[in-house]
């Protein structure tokens, strides 16, 4: 029999959700009653830096519990499980907040302040081989709760849901938007929040397991060179690290929030041995439109040695739209991972508060502009990138 490259075994997969940071407590009474369980596939290039910020808010109700119930939501997935969203109860378009954007604010802005100093003291303290880069984005897509049976749903919603509950369960954050959405955002928001075309990048990014770092992912992203249907090594970095999340339900909207500071450390000090090998991964791949993540690698070439190992391939092309202060990014993400033997096809789009960041890296931080700066992006968002503007 002949071989058959890894990419042609798997069978056909789907978007995952991302995870959510573990709840703060779980009462046993509780996760008993509404069937949890941990069989997730937790990512293991998703880290949190030690003493991150990881919560979880509804926004927009100023009478929460008797406005909103848990309905399921239709997306494809590997398991039987049945995710649900929180959502407006039919019906319902009183009791929202006039100004939610100032409460996401005034609720985050601490957070925000600490998680960057910690920030700027690993940057302070960082190595000479790696150079740490920061980033303060908005996610935009739906915060989905697990593990709960339709038993537990019918009687969740039959009875006044509590912030405290639901702050118990089992969440992720599922990035993949619809296309509608997509159109939205590129045909009109653009054109509301004035904001000029930027670029458009076709990118690989090439996930490689090394032996010497085992509780990192190198990733290696990388440039199509068309003339020679091949990629080629532009940037080595390790996987982001997490120093806040901030989710947010948004009951009557479209789309649910994610404020994320991260930092990714890029590679500068690699030996030249080390960079032979990695470019010697990166030139066998072969660029193929039928696999998924669309690289695949010839019998044996998928590895060097016992350094590195190819764990995973992205294939991006991303449109962005910025000024002065921030870059939305619209983004189609065609993902293949190799130890789990699943993909994923996923329309993403994200915010990058540039101007914000500018300003947290100054010596001495202007709290009351910083504070202004998060409440006006957050009005941006709240009126123009949380619904997919059918009824607009």
């Amino acid at each position: 029999m002949s071989y058959i490259p890894p990419h042609k075994r798997h069978t056909k997969g789907s978007p995952s959700p991302e995870p959510t940071p573990a709840p703060e407590s779980v009462l046993p009474a509780l996760r008993k009653s509404l069937n949890f369980k941990r069989k997730e596939n937790i990512r293991l290039e998703i880290r949190y830096a030690h003493g991150a910020v990881r919560k979880w808010f509804p926004v927009g109700l100023t009478h929460f519990s008797s406005l909103v119930n848990l309905q399921p939501l239709s997306i494809h997935q590997k398991s039987n499980e049945n995710p649900l969203r929180l959502v407006l109860m039919q019906g319902c378009n009183g009791g929202t907040n006039d100004e939610p954007w100032r409460l996401v604010a005034k609720n985050v802005m601490e957070d925000l302040l600490l998680s960057f100093q910690h920030v700027k003291s690993v940057m302070e303290e960082s190595n000479m081989e790696e150079e740490s880069k920061p980033s303060l984005v908005a996610r935009f897509g739906r915060i989905l709760f697990h593990g709960i049976s339709a038993k537990s749903q019918e009687s969740l919603n039959s009875n006044l849901l509590k912030e405290t509950t639901l702050r118990q369960m089992r969440k992720s954050f599922y990035t993949s938007v619809p296309l509608s959405y997509m159109e939205y955002i590129r045909n009109l928001a653009v054109e509301k929040l004035d904001l000029q075309y930027v670029e458009e990048k076709e990118l690989y990014y090439v996930k490689l397991s090394d032996n010497m770092r085992a509780d990192s992912t190198v990733t290696c992203k990388c440039t199509v060179v068309k003339d020679q249907e091949k990629i080629q090594l532009h940037k080595i970095e390790l996987n982001q690290v997490r120093n806040m999340v901030a989710d947010m339900s948004c009951p009557g909207k479209s789309l649910d929030l994610r404020l994320m500071l991260n930092t990714k450390k890029i590679m500068t000090g690699l030996s030249d041995e080390e960079i032979n090998e990695i470019k010697s991964l990166i030139g066998s791949a072969v660029l193929d439109s039928e696999v998924k993540g669309g690289l695949r690698w010839p019998f044996g070439e998928d590895s060097s040695g016992s350094r590195y190992a190819v764990t995973g391939v992205w294939h991006t092309t991303a449109k962005s739209y910025g000024n002065s202060s921030i870059r939305l990014k619209l983004r189609h993400a065609d993902r293949y991972d190799f130890r789990s033997s699943t993909g994923e096809v996923a329309q993403e789009v994200n915010l990058k508060m540039s101007g914000i960041l500018s300003q947290l890296q100054e010596e001495t931080i202007d709290e009351n502009l910083v504070l202004k700066m998060l409440e006006d992006n957050l009005k941006l968002i709240w009126d123009h990138c949380l619904d997919d503007g059918s009824s607009s």
